[in-house]
């Protein structure tokens, strides 16, 4: 953790939403989404205030891909690559955006503005291409338009 703020403010999370070893999915979910990620200081506070072994912490925030041990950047842009997406071109926006963000999958830019990664389905094949841009879902993409859509987020 950066300072006694931020660690203060994870406790109070644990505080708030301990209800004993059963709700260690729970609190870890309510950390990352109030903190971003979950580094190694924190699960060791958490661990220590929940009265848990360090090692069944790492043990779930390994387990559970929603978990993230590494910051992710202030835009998370997940590109889908099931069927119907790969099939009308995901592959081709995967690498324009790789090419643009000058990352690789599962990388965060530099100056922490995106992360991008991709994901097996994300059901809205309809729109097939598709992105998720941390919770909105852009589709019918093409080159121009997921540089449109790159803007929105700058």
């Amino acid at each position: 953790m950066k300072n006694e703020q931020e660690k203060q403010k994870v406790i109070e999370l644990i505080d708030d939403h301990n209800k004993g070893p059963d709700s260690l999915v729970q609190v870890l979910t309510i950390i990352q989404e109030e903190h971003g990620y979950l580094p190694k200081d924190v699960q060791q506070l958490v661990a220590e205030k929940m009265k848990v072994p360090l090692s069944r912490v790492f043990e779930v925030t390994s387990f559970y891909s929603r978990f993230t041990t590494e910051p992710k950047g202030k835009y998370e842009i997940s590109v889908c690559l099931g069927t119907a997406c790969y099939i009308k071109g995901a592959q081709g926006i995967l690498d324009e955006l790789k090419a643009t963000l000058k990352i690789s999958e599962n990388q965060t830019t530099p100056d922490g503005m995106y992360t991008l990664t991709a994901s097996r389905c994300i059901g809205a094949c309809a729109l097939a291409p598709a992105i998720i841009v941390n919770k909105d879902v852009h589709g019918m993409l093409d080159k121009k338009k997921l540089l449109k859509v790159l803007e929105m987020y700058n």
